[in-house]
């Protein structure tokens, strides 16, 4: 026998006529007529060079090598139908696990979920805060925002929205410092996050400032405690402007450039695409999408006089 497999429909056909023990039913199931039915079989014995069914008045009996292939022909398809079962059904259809970015969850999403809580009392949320993106075969979660290209294999990618880069301050660091200038920043203690897109040198550079004697004296793996150094005047931080915005806004901190930066990474909803078809992250993909919107009319609308950078494709391989 050939070891090139037969056609995957012929082996269904099959599958199905050896549960439920008839190929008239079978082809019922399947709606299609008997002769068809008949026609899949027998094209599969050829091709198997075996005889898998014994012919009987008004009903079929497995061979004992079709007893051997209904054997394995039942495990595949019932996992196939687990798995296509597990894309396509909610398994938990009134609970929400998102996986985010910690720095994004503390500082931007946190302080407007509860909005999203009210709209529908019917979802129980779970917020898991996580740097890498998930497995979404070994681990229930229904979506991931992510911060980076929106490159990510076999999942879909749905732009929420893009960010800007710009230093700030505490306002008791700033009366320590009235003459702060920043084309000399060498005396000063410069806070930046370890990712690529977060390096004050290059962003200096960009936006045409002095950047030969600057360099970080605190480095945090994360936005969030960048902001936290910055809210305890340890000195300057090199900031997202989602996550530090509703803080300038409080007075907490302060914009020391008109210069901001736009870096080649931005905001994603991530998951499996048949996910993005469960009605609760329909509702929730509406809702963030709607709030990123009215945050960024917002912010801009108070920042018209900004000069935006854009770094194109400069910097190298961002973070999840």
């Amino acid at each position: 026998m050939s070891e090139r497999m037969p056609p995957l429909q012929g082996l269904y056909y099959f599958y199905m006529a050896a549960e439920l023990g008839s190929f008239k039913a079978a082809a019922a199931r399947l709606y299609v007529s008997a002769a068809a039915m008949s026609q899949q079989i027998r094209q599969l014995e050829e091709r198997m060079e075996l005889r898998l069914f014994e012919r009987q008045h008004r009903k079929v009996v497995l061979t004992a090598e079709g007893q051997i292939l209904y054997h394995y022909t039942q495990q595949g398809f019932r996992q196939l139908q687990d798995g296509v079962r597990q894309l396509s059904q909610d398994p938990e259809p009134n609970s929400l696990s998102l996986s985010v970015l910690p720095s994004f969850a503390q500082h931007w999403l946190v302080p407007r979920l509860g909005e999203f809580s009210q709209q529908h009392p019917e979802l129980s949320v779970m917020l898991m805060p996580k740097d890498s993106l998930v497995d979404f075969r070994q681990e229930r979660v229904d979506l991931c925002v992510r911060y980076g290209k929106g490159q990510y294999p076999d999942l879909q990618s749905i732009k929420l929205m893009d960010d800007h880069l710009y230093p700030v301050c505490h306002p008791l660091y700033l009366q320590q410092h009235p003459s702060l200038s920043l084309n000399d920043l060498s005396s000063h203690t410069l806070i930046e996050d370890t990712r690529p897109d977060m390096d004050w040198q290059y962003w200096l550079e960009l936006a045409g400032f002095d950047h030969r004697k600057a360099k970080a004296s605190l480095k945090y793996q994360g936005t969030h405690m960048v902001i936290e150094g910055a809210l305890a005047v340890q000195g300057i931080a090199l900031v997202r402007h989602s996550l530090a915005w509703r803080y300038i806004q409080q007075g907490l901190l302060i914009k020391l450039s008109k210069v901001e930066v736009k870096p080649p990474y931005s905001y994603y909803l991530v998951a499996p695409e048949p996910y993005f078809n469960r009605e609760k992250i329909k509702q929730f993909n509406a809702w963030i999408s709607q709030q990123a919107l009215e945050f960024w009319a917002e912010s801009e609308s108070q920042r018209q006089q900004s000069l935006i950078v854009n770094a194109g494709q400069q910097v190298g391989c961002g973070p999840n």
